[in-house]
Protein backbone atom coordinates (compact mmCIF):
# COMPACT_ATOMS: atom_id res chain seq x y z
CA UNK A 1 0.00 0.00 0.00
CA UNK A 2 1.26 3.71 -1.28
CA UNK A 3 0.60 5.65 2.10
CA UNK A 4 2.24 8.15 0.16
CA UNK A 5 -0.13 8.50 -2.73
CA UNK A 6 -3.42 7.95 -0.27
CA UNK A 7 -2.51 10.91 2.14
CA UNK A 8 -1.81 13.27 -1.74
CA UNK A 9 -5.66 12.53 -1.87
CA UNK A 10 -6.29 13.74 1.67
CA UNK A 11 -4.24 16.57 1.90
CA UNK A 12 -3.89 17.93 -1.89
CA UNK A 13 -6.62 16.77 -3.66
CA UNK A 14 -9.63 17.34 -0.95
CA UNK A 15 -8.24 20.56 0.20
CA UNK A 16 -7.02 22.16 -3.45
CA UNK A 17 -3.19 22.59 -1.49
CA UNK A 18 -0.31 22.59 -3.85
CA UNK A 19 2.37 19.87 -2.66
CA UNK A 20 5.10 22.09 -4.55
CA UNK A 21 3.69 24.93 -3.06
CA UNK A 22 4.18 23.60 0.24
CA UNK A 23 7.30 22.52 -0.09
CA UNK A 24 8.59 26.09 -1.25
CA UNK A 25 7.00 27.67 1.98
CA UNK A 26 8.73 25.16 3.92
CA UNK A 27 12.18 25.44 2.14
CA UNK A 28 12.05 29.48 2.40
CA UNK A 29 10.53 29.37 5.92
CA UNK A 30 13.32 26.83 7.43
CA UNK A 31 16.39 28.62 5.43
CA UNK A 32 19.55 28.85 7.22
CA UNK A 33 18.14 26.14 9.99
CA UNK A 34 19.77 23.40 11.11
CA UNK A 35 16.46 21.14 10.43
CA UNK A 36 12.51 21.23 10.44
CA UNK A 37 9.80 20.11 8.34
CA UNK A 38 5.83 20.47 7.54
CA UNK A 39 3.77 18.09 9.65
CA UNK A 40 0.63 17.20 8.04
CA UNK A 41 -2.33 15.55 9.88
CA UNK A 42 -5.95 14.34 9.75
CA UNK A 43 -6.84 12.40 12.81
CA UNK A 44 -10.50 10.83 13.08
CA UNK A 45 -11.55 9.47 16.76
CA UNK A 46 -14.73 7.59 18.39
CA UNK A 47 -15.55 6.41 21.73
CA UNK A 48 -18.77 4.66 22.95
CA UNK A 49 -19.28 4.17 26.83
CA UNK A 50 -21.67 1.78 28.53
CA UNK A 51 -22.35 1.66 31.89
CA UNK A 52 -25.36 0.38 34.26
CA UNK A 53 -27.14 -1.25 31.57
CA UNK A 54 -27.47 1.88 29.03
CA UNK A 55 -25.40 3.95 26.80
CA UNK A 56 -23.75 6.85 28.82
CA UNK A 57 -21.85 8.47 26.28
CA UNK A 58 -20.71 8.39 22.65
CA UNK A 59 -18.32 10.91 20.99
CA UNK A 60 -17.29 11.07 17.70
CA UNK A 61 -14.43 14.04 16.74
CA UNK A 62 -12.60 14.72 13.33
CA UNK A 63 -9.85 16.95 13.63
CA UNK A 64 -7.16 18.16 10.89
CA UNK A 65 -4.34 20.81 11.09
CA UNK A 66 -0.32 21.50 10.42
CA UNK A 67 2.80 22.28 12.35
CA UNK A 68 5.69 23.70 10.60
CA UNK A 69 8.92 23.46 12.50
CA UNK A 70 12.17 25.12 12.26
CA UNK A 71 15.25 23.46 14.63
CA UNK A 72 17.55 26.09 15.28
CA UNK A 73 20.79 24.18 17.81
CA UNK A 74 18.62 23.56 20.98
CA UNK A 75 15.59 25.20 20.07
CA UNK A 76 12.74 25.59 17.97
CA UNK A 77 10.38 27.62 16.19
CA UNK A 78 7.24 26.63 15.63
CA UNK A 79 3.27 27.61 14.43
CA UNK A 80 0.27 25.13 13.77
CA UNK A 81 -2.79 25.85 12.98
CA UNK A 82 -5.88 23.61 13.18
CA UNK A 83 -7.16 23.98 9.73
CA UNK A 84 -5.17 22.73 5.83
CA UNK A 85 -5.14 26.14 4.26
CA UNK A 86 -3.03 27.97 1.85
CA UNK A 87 -3.18 31.20 4.03
CA UNK A 88 -3.01 29.67 7.53
CA UNK A 89 0.51 27.75 6.28
CA UNK A 90 1.69 31.18 4.80
CA UNK A 91 1.42 32.62 8.03
CA UNK A 92 2.70 30.16 9.76
CA UNK A 93 5.79 30.11 7.56
CA UNK A 94 6.07 33.99 7.71
CA UNK A 95 6.18 33.72 11.56
CA UNK A 96 8.77 30.60 11.64
CA UNK A 97 10.87 32.47 9.13
CA UNK A 98 10.89 35.58 11.34
CA UNK A 99 11.92 33.80 14.09
CA UNK A 100 14.94 31.64 12.23
CA UNK A 101 16.05 35.12 10.77
CA UNK A 102 19.74 35.82 11.37
CA UNK A 103 20.89 31.86 12.48
CA UNK A 104 22.77 30.20 9.76
CA UNK A 105 22.92 26.58 10.15
CA UNK A 106 23.61 23.76 7.84
CA UNK A 107 20.16 21.61 6.92
CA UNK A 108 20.71 18.01 7.90
CA UNK A 109 20.49 15.75 5.61
CA UNK A 110 16.58 14.26 4.42
CA UNK A 111 15.83 10.59 6.99
CA UNK A 112 16.74 7.18 5.43
CA UNK A 113 15.02 7.16 2.06
CA UNK A 114 11.62 5.36 1.73
CA UNK A 115 8.92 3.83 4.11
CA UNK A 116 9.01 1.21 6.00
CA UNK A 117 7.50 -2.27 5.44
CA UNK A 118 3.35 -1.45 6.07
CA UNK A 119 2.57 -2.89 9.36
CA UNK A 120 -1.29 -2.45 9.96
CA UNK A 121 -4.37 -1.73 7.63
CA UNK A 122 -5.00 1.41 5.58
CA UNK A 123 -8.37 1.42 6.71
CA UNK A 124 -10.40 3.75 9.09
CA UNK A 125 -11.95 1.95 11.66
CA UNK A 126 -14.53 3.94 12.29
CA UNK A 127 -15.81 3.17 9.15
CA UNK A 128 -15.66 -0.37 8.83
CA UNK A 129 -18.17 -1.15 11.90
CA UNK A 130 -21.64 0.32 11.90
CA UNK A 131 -22.62 2.41 14.89
CA UNK A 132 -25.40 -0.10 15.65
CA UNK A 133 -23.16 -2.92 15.42
CA UNK A 134 -20.85 -1.44 18.54
CA UNK A 135 -23.41 -0.47 20.83
CA UNK A 136 -25.10 -4.10 19.96
CA UNK A 137 -21.39 -5.46 21.02
CA UNK A 138 -21.19 -3.52 24.28
CA UNK A 139 -24.95 -4.57 25.04
CA UNK A 140 -23.66 -8.11 24.11
CA UNK A 141 -20.71 -7.34 26.89
CA UNK A 142 -23.00 -6.14 29.69
CA UNK A 143 -25.71 -9.08 29.76
CA UNK A 144 -22.59 -11.99 30.02
CA UNK A 145 -20.78 -10.21 32.50
CA UNK A 146 -24.53 -9.70 34.40
CA UNK A 147 -25.01 -13.89 33.61
CA UNK A 148 -21.42 -14.64 34.50
CA UNK A 149 -21.55 -14.28 38.71
CA UNK A 150 -24.56 -13.27 40.84
CA UNK A 151 -22.17 -11.47 42.57
CA UNK A 152 -21.60 -8.63 39.92
CA UNK A 153 -23.30 -5.34 40.90
CA UNK A 154 -21.97 -3.06 37.85
CA UNK A 155 -20.77 -3.25 34.33
CA UNK A 156 -18.54 -0.69 32.97
CA UNK A 157 -17.34 -1.03 28.91
CA UNK A 158 -16.19 0.69 26.48
CA UNK A 159 -14.62 0.92 22.26
CA UNK A 160 -12.36 3.39 21.49
CA UNK A 161 -10.78 4.10 18.03
CA UNK A 162 -9.10 6.36 15.83
CA UNK A 163 -7.88 6.84 12.17
CA UNK A 164 -4.59 8.70 11.64
CA UNK A 165 -3.11 10.05 8.53
CA UNK A 166 -0.22 12.00 8.33
CA UNK A 167 2.56 13.48 6.22
CA UNK A 168 5.82 14.96 6.58
CA UNK A 169 7.64 17.51 3.95
CA UNK A 170 11.02 18.52 4.09
CA UNK A 171 12.67 21.71 2.62
CA UNK A 172 14.92 19.15 0.42
CA UNK A 173 11.71 17.25 -1.22
CA UNK A 174 12.04 14.59 0.46
CA UNK A 175 8.40 13.49 1.94
CA UNK A 176 6.96 10.74 3.89
CA UNK A 177 3.64 9.49 4.59
CA UNK A 178 1.74 6.89 7.72
CA UNK A 179 -1.88 5.94 7.85
CA UNK A 180 -2.46 4.41 11.51
CA UNK A 181 -5.93 2.36 12.93
CA UNK A 182 -5.98 2.26 16.77
CA UNK A 183 -8.94 0.34 18.11
CA UNK A 184 -9.20 -0.21 21.99
CA UNK A 185 -11.84 -2.49 23.96
CA UNK A 186 -11.75 -1.91 28.05
CA UNK A 187 -14.04 -3.78 30.70
CA UNK A 188 -14.38 -2.78 34.18
CA UNK A 189 -17.02 -5.30 36.83
CA UNK A 190 -17.87 -5.15 40.34
CA UNK A 191 -18.60 -7.62 42.29
CA UNK A 192 -20.50 -8.15 45.82
CA UNK A 193 -19.78 -10.68 48.14
CA UNK A 194 -20.91 -10.44 52.12
CA UNK A 195 -20.69 -6.65 52.26
CA UNK A 196 -17.63 -6.03 50.46
CA UNK A 197 -17.26 -5.35 47.11
CA UNK A 198 -13.78 -5.44 44.49
CA UNK A 199 -13.25 -4.44 41.09
CA UNK A 200 -11.63 -6.45 38.14
CA UNK A 201 -11.12 -5.09 34.98
CA UNK A 202 -9.52 -5.79 31.53
CA UNK A 203 -8.58 -4.55 28.18
CA UNK A 204 -6.94 -4.99 25.01
CA UNK A 205 -6.52 -3.03 21.26
CA UNK A 206 -3.71 -2.54 18.67
CA UNK A 207 -3.60 -1.45 15.01
CA UNK A 208 -6.73 -3.30 13.45
CA UNK A 209 -10.40 -3.32 12.95
CA UNK A 210 -12.96 -3.24 15.38
CA UNK A 211 -14.25 -6.71 13.51
CA UNK A 212 -11.68 -8.34 15.96
CA UNK A 213 -13.78 -7.93 18.49
CA UNK A 214 -16.94 -8.86 17.11
CA UNK A 215 -15.90 -12.62 17.68
CA UNK A 216 -17.55 -13.49 20.97
CA UNK A 217 -13.87 -15.53 21.15
CA UNK A 218 -12.63 -12.58 21.54
CA UNK A 219 -14.76 -10.34 23.81
CA UNK A 220 -15.89 -12.89 26.68
CA UNK A 221 -12.25 -13.22 27.34
CA UNK A 222 -11.86 -10.19 28.43
CA UNK A 223 -15.31 -10.02 30.11
CA UNK A 224 -14.04 -13.26 32.32
CA UNK A 225 -10.48 -11.96 33.13
CA UNK A 226 -11.92 -8.80 34.53
CA UNK A 227 -14.65 -10.75 36.26
CA UNK A 228 -11.63 -13.53 37.76
CA UNK A 229 -9.81 -10.79 39.08
CA UNK A 230 -12.77 -8.87 40.85
CA UNK A 231 -13.85 -12.19 42.21
CA UNK A 232 -10.27 -13.25 43.23
CA UNK A 233 -10.05 -9.68 45.24
CA UNK A 234 -12.73 -10.80 47.18
CA UNK A 235 -10.32 -13.42 48.94
CA UNK A 236 -7.34 -10.76 49.22
CA UNK A 237 -5.58 -10.00 52.24
CA UNK A 238 -3.47 -7.30 53.49
CA UNK A 239 -0.18 -7.20 51.73
CA UNK A 240 3.07 -7.48 53.78
CA UNK A 241 5.31 -4.41 54.34
CA UNK A 242 9.29 -4.85 54.05
CA UNK A 243 12.10 -5.40 51.84
CA UNK A 244 11.68 -9.06 50.09
CA UNK A 245 12.09 -11.01 47.32
CA UNK A 246 9.91 -10.27 44.42
CA UNK A 247 8.85 -11.89 40.72
CA UNK A 248 6.87 -10.29 37.96
CA UNK A 249 4.72 -11.67 35.70
CA UNK A 250 5.16 -11.47 32.23
CA UNK A 251 3.38 -9.11 30.18
CA UNK A 252 1.60 -5.94 31.56
CA UNK A 253 4.61 -5.79 34.80
CA UNK A 254 6.90 -4.61 31.62
CA UNK A 255 5.05 -0.61 32.10
CA UNK A 256 7.68 -1.01 35.60
CA UNK A 257 10.26 -1.23 32.99
CA UNK A 258 8.81 1.28 30.90
CA UNK A 259 8.47 3.88 33.37
CA UNK A 260 11.36 2.81 35.66
CA UNK A 261 13.74 2.73 32.85
CA UNK A 262 12.73 3.55 29.51
CA UNK A 263 11.96 7.00 29.60
CA UNK A 264 15.80 7.11 31.00
CA UNK A 265 16.72 5.64 27.76
CA UNK A 266 15.05 8.88 26.03
CA UNK A 267 17.58 10.84 24.30
CA UNK A 268 16.66 14.43 25.30
CA UNK A 269 17.15 13.58 29.45
CA UNK A 270 20.44 11.77 28.47
CA UNK A 271 21.69 14.75 25.92
CA UNK A 272 20.70 17.47 29.03
CA UNK A 273 22.50 15.37 31.70
CA UNK A 274 19.15 14.83 33.54
CA UNK A 275 18.94 11.04 33.21
CA UNK A 276 20.22 8.62 35.60
CA UNK A 277 21.76 6.46 32.25
CA UNK A 278 23.58 9.79 30.80
CA UNK A 279 27.08 9.17 30.06
CA UNK A 280 26.93 5.85 30.47
CA UNK A 281 27.11 3.91 27.20
CA UNK A 282 29.19 0.52 27.49
CA UNK A 283 28.99 0.17 30.95
CA UNK A 284 27.10 -2.43 32.85
CA UNK A 285 23.69 -0.51 33.92
CA UNK A 286 21.41 -3.85 34.71
CA UNK A 287 22.34 -7.38 35.54
CA UNK A 288 23.65 -9.99 33.35
CA UNK A 289 21.50 -11.68 30.98
CA UNK A 290 18.90 -8.36 30.95
CA UNK A 291 18.39 -7.75 27.03
CA UNK A 292 16.23 -4.54 26.63
CA UNK A 293 14.78 -3.36 23.06
CA UNK A 294 12.04 -0.51 21.86
CA UNK A 295 10.93 -2.19 18.48
CA UNK A 296 8.33 0.01 16.24
CA UNK A 297 7.96 -2.56 13.78
CA UNK A 298 5.55 -5.12 15.18
CA UNK A 299 2.54 -5.83 13.34
CA UNK A 300 -0.65 -4.16 14.18
CA UNK A 301 0.98 -3.84 18.06
CA UNK A 302 -0.45 -0.87 19.64
CA UNK A 303 3.00 1.33 20.01
CA UNK A 304 4.13 0.38 16.34
CA UNK A 305 4.51 3.14 13.41
CA UNK A 306 5.84 2.51 10.15
CA UNK A 307 7.70 5.93 10.29
CA UNK A 308 7.95 8.01 13.17
CA UNK A 309 6.73 11.50 13.08
CA UNK A 310 9.88 13.47 11.81
CA UNK A 311 9.93 10.67 8.73
CA UNK A 312 12.54 8.53 9.80
CA UNK A 313 11.25 4.65 9.68
CA UNK A 314 10.65 2.96 12.16
CA UNK A 315 13.56 0.22 13.94
CA UNK A 316 14.12 -2.38 16.42
CA UNK A 317 16.43 -0.55 18.59
CA UNK A 318 18.66 -2.57 21.16
CA UNK A 319 19.56 -0.64 24.18
CA UNK A 320 20.24 -2.92 26.91
CA UNK A 321 22.13 -5.76 25.63
CA UNK A 322 23.15 -8.28 28.55
CA UNK A 323 23.25 -5.79 31.17
CA UNK A 324 25.57 -3.21 28.78
CA UNK A 325 23.84 0.29 27.95
CA UNK A 326 24.12 0.29 23.83
CA UNK A 327 22.05 3.16 23.11
CA UNK A 328 19.51 5.55 23.92
CA UNK A 329 16.53 6.47 21.60
CA UNK A 330 16.44 9.54 19.81
CA UNK A 331 14.69 11.86 17.61
CA UNK A 332 16.34 14.06 15.07
CA UNK A 333 17.47 17.14 16.81
CA UNK A 334 18.68 15.36 19.81
CA UNK A 335 20.51 12.50 17.46
CA UNK A 336 22.41 15.88 15.59
CA UNK A 337 22.74 17.28 19.01
CA UNK A 338 24.60 13.78 20.24
CA UNK A 339 26.36 12.87 17.28
CA UNK A 340 24.84 9.84 16.72
CA UNK A 341 22.01 8.50 13.86
CA UNK A 342 18.31 9.32 14.66
CA UNK A 343 16.31 6.01 15.71
CA UNK A 344 12.66 6.54 14.04
CA UNK A 345 11.62 7.64 18.25
CA UNK A 346 10.63 11.50 17.01
CA UNK A 347 6.67 11.30 18.42
CA UNK A 348 4.05 13.78 18.56
CA UNK A 349 0.80 13.54 20.29
CA UNK A 350 -0.92 15.51 17.29
CA UNK A 351 0.55 18.59 14.95
CA UNK A 352 0.22 21.10 17.17
CA UNK A 353 2.98 19.38 19.29
CA UNK A 354 6.56 19.23 18.56
CA UNK A 355 8.18 15.86 18.11
CA UNK A 356 11.16 14.79 21.11
CA UNK A 357 12.58 11.22 21.56
CA UNK A 358 9.76 8.91 22.74
CA UNK A 359 9.74 5.11 23.37
CA UNK A 360 7.04 2.53 20.69
CA UNK A 361 6.95 -0.92 21.77
CA UNK A 362 9.64 -1.52 24.69
CA UNK A 363 9.82 -4.81 26.17
CA UNK A 364 13.13 -7.29 28.00
CA UNK A 365 13.63 -10.14 25.90
CA UNK A 366 13.59 -13.58 26.99
CA UNK A 367 16.06 -15.39 29.10
CA UNK A 368 16.41 -19.43 29.32
CA UNK A 369 14.40 -20.65 32.53
CA UNK A 370 10.84 -21.68 33.08
CA UNK A 371 8.67 -19.18 34.75
CA UNK A 372 7.04 -21.97 37.10
CA UNK A 373 11.05 -22.73 37.96
CA UNK A 374 11.75 -19.05 38.58
CA UNK A 375 8.44 -18.58 41.43
CA UNK A 376 9.81 -22.05 42.64
CA UNK A 377 12.97 -20.66 43.84
CA UNK A 378 10.99 -17.97 45.86
CA UNK A 379 11.54 -18.35 49.77
CA UNK A 380 9.44 -15.22 50.85
CA UNK A 381 7.96 -12.92 48.96
CA UNK A 382 5.52 -11.12 46.79
CA UNK A 383 4.51 -12.49 42.52
CA UNK A 384 2.91 -9.33 41.36
CA UNK A 385 1.12 -10.57 38.12
CA UNK A 386 -0.53 -6.97 37.40
CA UNK A 387 0.08 -3.54 37.59
CA UNK A 388 -2.22 -0.57 38.21
CA UNK A 389 -0.50 2.95 38.56
CA UNK A 390 2.70 4.26 39.28
CA UNK A 391 5.03 7.27 39.60
CA UNK A 392 9.02 7.46 38.74
CA UNK A 393 11.44 10.47 38.97
CA UNK A 394 13.66 10.49 35.77
CA UNK A 395 16.26 12.39 37.53
CA UNK A 396 16.97 9.67 40.34
CA UNK A 397 15.39 6.55 38.63
CA UNK A 398 13.40 6.49 41.80
CA UNK A 399 9.86 4.47 41.40
CA UNK A 400 6.36 3.39 43.40
CA UNK A 401 4.46 0.90 41.62
CA UNK A 402 1.06 -0.46 42.79
CA UNK A 403 0.16 -4.16 41.78
CA UNK A 404 -3.30 -4.50 41.00
CA UNK A 405 -2.73 -8.50 40.72
CA UNK A 406 -0.07 -10.48 42.98
CA UNK A 407 0.59 -13.46 45.41
CA UNK A 408 2.40 -14.47 48.91
CA UNK A 409 4.58 -16.62 48.10
CA UNK A 410 6.52 -19.14 50.86
CA UNK A 411 9.12 -22.03 50.12
CA UNK A 412 8.20 -21.61 46.30
CA UNK A 413 4.52 -21.72 46.77
CA UNK A 414 1.79 -19.25 45.80
CA UNK A 415 -0.76 -18.62 48.34
CA UNK A 416 -3.24 -16.21 49.16
CA UNK A 417 -3.91 -12.95 47.15
CA UNK A 418 -3.00 -9.48 48.10
CA UNK A 419 -4.40 -6.22 48.22
CA UNK A 420 -2.57 -3.04 48.78
CA UNK A 421 0.98 -3.81 47.54
CA UNK A 422 3.25 -0.99 46.06
CA UNK A 423 6.81 -1.95 45.05
CA UNK A 424 9.23 1.32 45.96
CA UNK A 425 12.89 1.12 44.51
CA UNK A 426 15.59 2.63 41.52
CA UNK A 427 15.16 1.70 38.35
CA UNK A 428 19.17 1.11 37.85
CA UNK A 429 19.18 -0.31 41.07
CA UNK A 430 16.23 -2.81 40.30
CA UNK A 431 17.56 -3.52 37.37
CA UNK A 432 20.57 -4.66 38.83
CA UNK A 433 18.74 -7.13 41.91
CA UNK A 434 17.16 -9.23 38.55
CA UNK A 435 18.59 -12.96 39.23
CA UNK A 436 16.60 -15.05 36.81
CA UNK A 437 14.54 -14.41 33.84
CA UNK A 438 12.07 -16.44 31.83
CA UNK A 439 11.64 -17.79 28.59
CA UNK A 440 8.08 -16.65 28.16
CA UNK A 441 8.97 -12.39 26.91
CA UNK A 442 5.74 -11.05 26.01
CA UNK A 443 4.40 -7.51 25.41
CA UNK A 444 0.56 -6.18 27.05
CA UNK A 445 -2.45 -6.54 25.19
CA UNK A 446 -2.47 -3.27 24.09
CA UNK A 447 -3.84 -1.06 26.63
CA UNK A 448 -0.67 1.43 26.72
CA UNK A 449 -0.66 5.31 26.74
CA UNK A 450 2.66 7.02 27.54
CA UNK A 451 2.60 10.55 28.98
CA UNK A 452 5.57 13.00 28.79
CA UNK A 453 5.95 16.87 28.52
CA UNK A 454 2.27 16.89 28.17
CA UNK A 455 2.12 14.98 24.94
CA UNK A 456 0.59 11.41 24.97
CA UNK A 457 0.82 8.35 22.80
CA UNK A 458 0.15 5.28 22.51
CA UNK A 459 2.18 2.37 23.12
CA UNK A 460 3.27 -1.06 24.23
CA UNK A 461 5.06 -2.85 27.23
CA UNK A 462 6.67 -6.20 27.79
CA UNK A 463 8.99 -8.46 29.51
CA UNK A 464 9.26 -12.58 30.67
CA UNK A 465 8.50 -13.61 34.03
CA UNK A 466 11.42 -12.67 36.44
CA UNK A 467 12.70 -12.76 39.91
CA UNK A 468 14.11 -9.33 41.73
CA UNK A 469 15.93 -9.63 44.97
CA UNK A 470 15.69 -6.77 47.79
CA UNK A 471 12.71 -5.07 46.96
CA UNK A 472 10.48 -2.57 49.02
CA UNK A 473 7.25 -3.73 49.53
CA UNK A 474 4.90 -1.38 51.08
CA UNK A 475 1.84 -3.04 52.77
CA UNK A 476 -0.59 -3.05 55.74
CA UNK A 477 0.97 -5.77 57.38
CA UNK A 478 4.91 -6.78 58.52
CA UNK A 479 6.53 -9.25 56.82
Amino acid sequence: MDYLEQTDSIFFEDTGLDPTLLEKLTRESLQGADDGDLFLEMRHAEMLSFDDGRLRSATYDQSSGFGLRAILGEADAFAHAGELSEAAIRRAASTVQSVASGYSGTMALAPNAGPNRPLYSDRNPLNETAFEKKVALLQEIDAYARDADPRVRQVSASIAGSWQAVQIIRPDGYRAADIRPLVRLNVSVVVEQNGRMETGGSGAGGRFMFDRYLDPRTWQAEVDEALRLAILNLDSVAAPAGEMEIALGAGWPGVMLHEAVGHGLEGDFNRKGTSVFSGKIGEQVAAKGVTVIDDGTMTERRGSISIDDEGTRSAKNILIEDGILRGYMQDRQNARLMGVDPTGNGRRESYAHLPMPRMTNTYMASGELDPEEIVSSMKKGIYAVNFGGGQVDITSGKFVFAASEAYLVENGKIGAPVKGATLIGNGPDAMSKITMVGNDSKLDNGVGTCGKSGQSVPVGVGQPTLKMGGITVGGTEAA
